[in-house]
């Protein structure tokens, strides 16, 4: 029996999982957190991932009751877009800059008017909001110039774990599609665009990781650092993956399928063999980590909006959810434009979060709806831009996350797609793709192949029991589409 690692290293922690690598059972799971970050400054010291690392995989072997020399293979998902800048001596040269850091907004909306949202749509699948890397990478050329000067290694938060393990500079095209430098559909990095909107100084080239197909191997874990965790040198690491492609393997998501992933940021998309180029600026057209595209629309504020109103209410989320199904659904109740950190999709980085339609006789209950509802009509709005955008995204729809543990969040969606919403056996879809991956390149597999053979059992059906009334829809896309006084104007 072969024993497969896959890692989850997220925003908020890292979540490792041991399979057998032939069925997938599932052997043991550990978890540990990383530091909590919030916007506009969100960032993270690296080396606080890889610690997160190691005692997470102590706590699966520990679950498995089995020890480091048993691990086969491994392979990294982890949050997108990060930035990890390295010297020569392979340190640090500053915290991570987050996906979800706000801060390199003017430099995104210049790179958007120099190059225009068709040009860059065209151009890499994706027009660049301040999560992209590109956006990242012109924010430290304007405020830190010195580090690009020292500068030997660009990477993206799992190519630096897969680089602990490895001591390989590789990446994935599924992370590589969303950074803003590379055209998946291509299959080469523009570095004409780090000269036009970074520095035109530097070696490009010989910065940037080698991009890796979906099955291939990145190396072995031969490095001390993956020698301290126990590992064996011959422990095949893949090439990891974004943590929203990985979900979708984890998932087994097939064509036509939709999946909606409510986590700290929410996630719509569905997977398609051709590349999907939209002007809108809605949909990010990235590469998946099968072979394929996976257009997809990314919000910031997802399940943290239901955190903030529960903590508000004083209750736990139970009863959160036992407030939001209790409300009465009348046609003039409160809508929420849910952009507490500002917001991705739309656009929005210096928005925040709106309500409105609040009466004299607002219960809690209306509440907690609104929260709800807050989040998954942006969502679905993001569905709409996909199929306008051209992929075929009328097929089952499926629910993960954390997020989707909520019966509220399932009857939410539900009655706003107005069409049954599908859960999986899979608690954490993003580290189970991972060792699909794992599990792969160890055989020597297609990684679509143990996708296929891994696809988990459906759980459970929420039916639609009430349509989203129209004038709800109305008001709340007032509402979301209305510009603040204190915002950046476009």
């Amino acid at each position: 029996m072969g024993v497969v690692a896959g890692v989850d290293s997220s925003t908020q922690s890292c979540t490792v999982e041991l399979r057998d690598a032939g069925s997938g059972r599932l052997l043991g799971s550990g978890r540990s957190a990383h530091p909590p970050t919030s916007p506009p400054v969100s960032e993270q010291d690296p080396a606080d991932w890889w610690a997160a690392f190691g005692l997470a995989l102590g706590g699966a072997l520990s679950d498995a009751g089995l020890s480091a020399r048993d691990v086969d293979a491994v392979s990294v998902a982890a949050q997108c877009h990060g930035l990890v800048l390295l010297d020569a001596q392979d340190r640090v040269l500053r915290p991570a800059k987050l996906w979800n850091d706000t801060t390199s907004s003017p430099q995104a909306d210049a790179l958007v008017r120099d190059l225009g949202t068709a040009g860059w749509a065209d151009a890499v699948g994706s027009v660049p909001t301040a999560a992209f890397t590109i956006t990242k990478l012109a924010w430290v050329a304007q405020h830190e110039p010195h580090l690009l000067d020292e500068t030997a290694r660009v990477l993206l938060p799992h190519d630096y774990l897969t680089y602990r393990l490895t001591g390989r500079a590789v990446t994935d095209r599924s992370e590589a599609s969303g950074t803003g430098y590379y055209a998946a559909h291509d299959g080469r990095y523009l570095v004409d665009n780090l000269d036009r909107w970074v520095r035109d100084d530097l070696p490009w080239s010989t910065l940037l990781p080698t991009v890796l197909g979906p099955s291939e191997a990145a190396g072995t874990a031969s490095t001390a650092d993956a020698r301290a965790l126990g590992l064996r040198v011959d422990v095949v690491v893949g090439a990891g993956a974004g943590d929203q492609h990985a979900g979708a393997l984890g998932i087994g998501l097939a064509p036509g399928q939709v999946l909606y992933s409510l986590g700290t940021s929410g996630v719509v998309m569905t997977t398609s063999p051709t590349p999907v180029h939209d002007a809108t600026a809605w949909v990010d057209g990235v590469a998946d980590a099968a072979g394929g595209w996976l257009p997809l629309v990314c919000t910031l504020n997802c399940a943290k909006v239901t955190d903030t109103v529960a903590r508000l209410l004083g209750v736990d989320h139970p009863e959160l959810t036992r407030l939001a199904l209790a409300a009465p659904r009348r046609a003039d109740r409160m809508v929420m434009a849910a952009y507490l950190d500002g917001e991705r999709s739309p656009d929005r980085p210096d928005a925040r979060g709106v309500l409105a339609g609040l009466r004299s006789d607002t219960t809690r209950e209306e509440l907690a709806l609104a929260a709800y509802e807050g989040v998954v009509l942006g969502l679905v709005r993001g569905h709409d831009a996909i199929r306008a955008a051209g992929a075929t995204a009328d097929g089952e729809v499926v629910v993960t996350g954390g997020g989707a543990r909520s019966l509220a969040y399932r009857q939410v969606l539900a009655d706003a797609l107005g069409r049954p919403v599908h859960t999986r056996d899979v608690d954490e879809a993003t580290a189970r793709g991972a060792a699909v991956q794992a599990a792969a390149v160890l055989a020597g597999a297609d990684v679509r192949t143990v996708r296929d053979t891994w696809t988990p059992a459906t759980t459970g059906v929420v039916e639609s029991q009430r349509a989203v009334d129209d004038d709800v829809w109305r008001r709340y896309r007032a509402l979301a589409d209305a510009r603040q006084p204190d915002e950046t104007p476009e």
